[in-house]
C-alpha cells in the first residue's frame, strides 16, 4: 500500500489532468451528453504525450485514434443527429463484422510494428488493449449499447498493463472506468427499452 501511495504522489500533474478529464468525459457519456467527446479529446492529446514518452506506442497510437473518433463522435451526434447515430441502438451485424475486423486489424497493424520498430517490451499486450479499445470507440461513436462490453474488456486487460508501466493513478482510473462501464452499459439499456 505503501509503494502505491508513494508512486501517488510521484504522479505528474499532466497526468493528474488527463485522468480528471478521462473520468469526466466517461461520465458524461453514461449520460448520453455529446459534451463527453470534448472532455475525452483533451484527455487524450495529453494522454498521446505521456504514453508516447513511457514507450506504450499502441497505447498513444490509440490515443491518436481517441481523437480522431471524438472528432467523429461530435460529427455523429451533432451534425447527424437526425440519422443512425442520434438515439441509442443495439449494433447491427454489419456493425459487428465491422468492429471485428477493427479489432483484428488493429491488433495486427499495432503488434507488428511495435515488435519490428519500436522497442516495446509489451508488443502482444499493448496491441490488445488497444485493438479493443479502437473497436469499442468505434461502437461508442455510433451510440452502439455493446461499446461499454467491448471498452470493458480493453479496461480490463489495460488496468495490470498501465501499473505495471508505472501509470499507477490511470490504472487506478481504469478501474474506475470499469465500474462506470457497467453502470454506463445498464443506463443506456434502460435508455433502450424505454424507447
Amino acid at each position: 500500500m505503501q509503494t502505491i501511495l508513494q508512486q501517488l504522489q510521484n504522479t505528474t500533474a499532466l497526468e493528474w489532468i488527463a485522468v480528471v478529464f478521462a473520468l469526466a468525459q466517461v461520465i458524461f457519456a453514461v449520460y448520453n451528453y455529446v459534451s463527453n467527446f470534448i472532455f475525452g479529446l483533451i484527455s487524450v492529446i495529453i494522454y498521446i504525450y505521456l504514453f508516447y514518452t513511457g514507450g506504450l506506442f499502441a497505447e498513444a497510437s490509440l490515443n491518436i485514434y481517441y481523437a480522431i473518433i471524438s472528432i467523429a463522435g461530435i460529427y455523429f451526434w451533432l451534425i447527424k443527429k437526425n440519422e443512425t447515430s442520434n438515439n441509442i441502438q443495439k449494433a447491427s451485424n454489419q456493425e459487428w463484422i465491422i468492429t471485428i475486423a477493427i479489432t483484428i486489424a488493429s491488433f495486427s497493424i499495432s503488434y507488428i510494428i511495435l515488435k519490428n520498430y519500436t522497442s516495446s517490451t509489451v508488443p502482444i499486450w499493448d496491441s490488445t488493449v488497444a485493438a479493443f479499445a479502437w473497436s469499442g470507440s468505434y461502437l461508442l461513436a455510433k451510440r452502439r449499447l455493446e461499446n461499454w462490453l467491448v471498452l470493458n474488456i480493453s479496461n480490463l486487460l489495460a488496468i495490470p498493463l498501465q501499473y505495471q508501466k508505472g501509470y499507477v493513478l490511470t490504472s487506478l482510473l481504469t478501474m474506475i472506468l470499469f465500474v462506470i462501464a457497467i453502470i454506463g452499459f445498464i443506463k443506456w439499456k434502460k435508455l433502450l427499452h424505454n424507447k
